[in-house]
């Protein structure tokens, strides 16, 4: 299911998954500049892609790489990068918003560390690059499922023969949408692993690092689960700014 939007609002603006985006956009276009200048897209991606051979044998050297494979992209194909930032605009925004600026984006590279020690660790010999920042996305979808489960998530109805029926747009509550994208890349991940160049097992470790980590980054935050409470604060805010003019 491909999700398009979702429908809470938030108290915060989201400035640090606006940062996000526009910094793995800037990465992408980065790397599309290089390859114009003759650099081959494959010696691009193992230069600084995480490549988990040789994150095993000098995780020294080769640290960096953890940290600017999360803000690459494979430069040949922008679904690859347009995906990856669907996914973090739509629900990213609320994730920050629950935890704050500063420990979002602690959350986000630490997701994303999780996401590259699974794929390493599942491979040790690989030298295949991987590069993406589903991984850390992962995680986030992680967060925003346990903290919003019964979010309404709009997704584009996956079977076109059910548009007749019931539309081209469908809504899910979050906990399915989500459940539904970490069971299909665990199913992958032990059928597939990284055969057709997505490292499912990344986007495993991502999210069960999100699930594990989202506790203590939500120590001492209000926590606002209920969706109906946030239609109030929704509604509120707005008789407030019609009272305001």
């Amino acid at each position: 299911m491909l999700p398009l939007r979702d429908q809470l609002p938030t108290r915060l603006t989201p400035f640090v998954n606006y940062a996000l985006i526009a910094a793995n956009v800037a990465g992408f276009l980065w790397e599309r500049s290089i390859i114009a200048q003759g650099v081959q897209p494959d010696r691009l991606l193992l230069v600084y892609g995480l490549v988990p051979a040789r994150l095993f044998i000098d995780p020294v050297a080769t640290l960096e790489t953890v940290f600017t494979s999360m803000f690459m992209h494979d430069p040949t194909n922008l679904l690859h990068l347009g995906g990856n930032m669907l996914f973090l605009w739509i629900f990213g925004d609320n994730v920050e918003d629950a935890m704050g600026h500063v420990r979002y984006f602690a959350f986000y590279l630490l997701g994303g560390i999780c996401a590259a020690t699974a794929q390493t660790l599942a491979n040790v010999t690989s030298d295949l690059p991987m590069v993406g920042a589903s991984g850390a996305i992962s995680a986030v979808l992680a967060a925003y499922c346990f903290l919003y489960p019964r979010s309404p998530v709009t997704v584009l109805n996956p079977i076109p023969i059910l548009w007749i029926f019931f539309g081209l747009f469908l809504n899910f509550p979050a906990w399915l949408v989500i459940a539904e994208f970490f069971l299909v890349n665990l199913w992958s991940a032990f059928t597939q692993n990284a055969q057709g160049g997505v490292a499912f097992l990344a986007h495993v470790g991502g999210f069960v690092g999100g699930a594990l980590l989202l506790r203590p980054f939500m120590s001492g935050r209000i926590r606002v689960d209920e969706y109906s409470r946030w239609r109030q604060w929704a509604q509120r805010r707005g008789e407030t700014s019609r009272d305001a003019w």
